[in-house]
C-alpha cells in the first residue's frame, strides 16, 4: 500500500526505512529511485547522474542494508576531505540509531586520532586515496573484510591523478564483493575500472553525461583581466544570496578574498593550502552565513553540499570543460533555480567554444556595466589545433598554411 513516503516499494528493510523517515527523507531523487533496488539486490552499479541529486544516499542505503545481512565491512573512497564529512555527516544521519560506527580517513586530519577509529572496528570506512594507502602501509587496516565498495566522484579522482593508488586500493580487495561506482561523467577511464574490477555492471543514469541542471540559467561577461575585480563586485551589490566563486588558483583567490573584503563584503577562502581546520571553518562559515561569499579552487567544485546558492561565478574560466559542470552543479540543487556566471578573456574563445559544446548550452554574452559588449575572439580551434594565417594580398583572400608546411 502506497503511503506518504516514497521510499517504500524500493525493497529497503522496515528498519532501515523508519531510520530513512526519521531523517526526514520523504521522496527520493531519481538516481535514488534507480539505484537503490538494483543496489539492494547486490548487483554491481554505475550511477551516472549530475553533482547534488542525492547519489550519498543512493548508495548509503544499499550499504548499510547489505552490511546487516552479511559478515564484513563497507568501503567508500572519495576525492576530497570535504566530501568524505559531508558523506560521513550523510550516513549517520540514517545509520545513527542503527549503532552505526565510521571512520574517516583523509589527509590534514590527526593519524592518531585515525588510528583510534579503526581500533572501535568501524562498519565503514570513508577515505581519500592517498590517506587509505597511508594506513595500508603502516598495516593499520586491512581491507580483507570489505564486502560492499564505493567509488564516488570517481572521474574526479581520475582527474586528480588518483588512478594508481585506486589501483592498489582494488588489489587489496577481496574479489566477491559488490562495487558501486558514482561519477558525473563516463570518460574512457571510468569505463575500463568497469571492465576491470566489476561484475556484469548496471548502468542507471538519469541524465545525459556532460550535461548541467535543468533550472540553471547561463551567462558570460567578456572582460579585461584586470576589471573582474571591479565587475565582481558591482555584480555582488546585486546579488544578495550566498555566492560561491572559482578560482584557477590559490595565489588569485587571496587577492579576491582581500579585494572583498576591502569592499565591505564577508568572504571566506577553500583551496588546498588550507589546513583542514581552516577548510571546515571556510566551509561551515559559508553554510552559516557568515561569509556570503565563499572563493575557492575547483576543490569545492563537487562533493560541496550547501543548500541556497544563489550564485556560481567562474572568475576564471576552468582548464578542463568538464569542470564546468561541477563548477555550475552547486547551483540549483534539489529542484532550485539557480544561476551561473563566466569571466572570460578576449582571447579565450576557445575555452568558451569547448564548454558550449561539451554542455549542449551557449552561453550569451552580456554587457558590462556602463561599457559597450565586447566580443570574443572569431571561433576557432583550441590554441593547440590553429592554424596561422599571414595577411591577405592587395585583392586577394587570406592564405593558410599548416604550421608543418613552414
Amino acid at each position: 500500500m502506497q503511503t506518504e513516503s516514497g521510499f517504500y516499494g524500493l525493497g529497503i528493510a522496515p528498519k532501515l526505512m523508519e531510520a530513512v523517515k526519521r531523517a526526514k527523507f520523504a521522496v527520493p531523487t531519481p538516481i535514488q529511485r534507480k539505484s537503490i533496488p538494483v543496489a539492494i539486490e547486490g548487483k554491481d552499479i554505475i550511477g551516472i547522474a549530475q553533482t547534488g541529486t542525492g547519489k550519498t544516499l543512493a548508495f548509503g542505503v544499499p550499504m548499510l542494508q547489505r552490511l546487516a545481512q552479511v559478515k564484513g565491512r563497507g568501503l567508500v573512497v572519495l576525492p576530497t576531505r570535504e566530501l568524505a564529512l559531508q558523506v560521513d555527516e550523510m550516513l549517520h544521519k540514517i545509520g545513527r540509531s542503527l549503532g552505526l560506527r565510521t571512520a574517516v580517513l583523509i589527509g590534514g586530519a590527526s593519524m592518531v586520532n585515525q588510528k583510534k577509529m579503526l581500533r572501535r572496528t568501524p562498519h565503514i570506512l570513508i577515505a581519500t586515496p592517498g590517506r587509505l594507502i597511508d594506513h595500508l602501509e603502516q598495516k593499520n587496516v586491512n581491507l580483507h573484510d570489505i564486502r560492499v565498495l564505493v567509488l564516488d566522484e570517481a572521474d574526479r579522482m581520475l582527474d586528480m591523478g588518483f588512478a594508481p593508488q585506486l589501483q592498489r586500493i582494488l588489489k587489496a580487495i577481496p574479489r566477491e564483493r559488490q562495487t558501486m561506482l558514482f561519477s558525473a561523467t563516463m570518460p574512457d577511464k571510468i569505463v575500463a575500472i568497469a571492465r576491470s574490477y566489476m561484475k556484469l555492471p548496471v548502468r542507471v543514469e538519469v541524465a545525459p553525461s556532460g550535461t548541467v541542471a535543468e533550472r540553471v540559467t547561463h551567462e558570460l561577461f567578456v572582460v579585461k583581466r584586470e576589471d573582474k575585480i571591479n565587475l565582481l563586485t558591482k555584480l555582488l551589490e546585486t546579488y544578495r544570496g550566498p555566492v560561491l566563486v572559482f578560482s584557477r588558483t590559490k595565489f588569485g583567490i587571496r587577492r579576491i578574498v582581500q579585494a572583498l573584503r576591502a569592499a565591505g563584503l564577508s568572504a571566506g577562502e577553500l583551496h588546498s593550502n588550507r589546513s583542514l581546520a581552516q577548510r571546515r571553518e571556510a566551509l561551515d562559515g559559508f553554510k552559516s552565513g557568515k561569509y556570503r561569499v565563499l572563493v575557492a579552487t575547483d576543490i569545492a567544485a563537487r562533493g560541496i553540499d550547501v543548500v541556497g546558492i544563489e550564485l556560481v561565478v567562474n572568475y576564471d574560466i576552468p582548464e578542463n570543460p568538464e569542470d564546468y559542470i561541477h563548477r555550475v552543479g552547486r547551483t540549483g540543487r534539489a529542484g532550485e533555480t539557480g544561476h551561473a556566471i563566466s569571466f572570460a578573456t578576449a582571447d579565450q574563445g576557445a575555452d568558451v567554444r569547448a564548454i558550449e559544446k561539451l554542455v549542449r548550452v551557449n552561453l550569451p554574452i552580456s554587457k558590462l556595466p556602463g561599457l559597450p559588449p565586447p566580443r570574443l575572439e572569431p571561433r576557432h580551434e583550441p590554441r593547440a589545433n590553429r592554424r596561422y594565417s599571414r595577411p591577405p594580398r592587395r585583392g586577394g583572400l587570406y592564405r593558410t598554411r599548416h604550421r608543418h608546411s613552414r
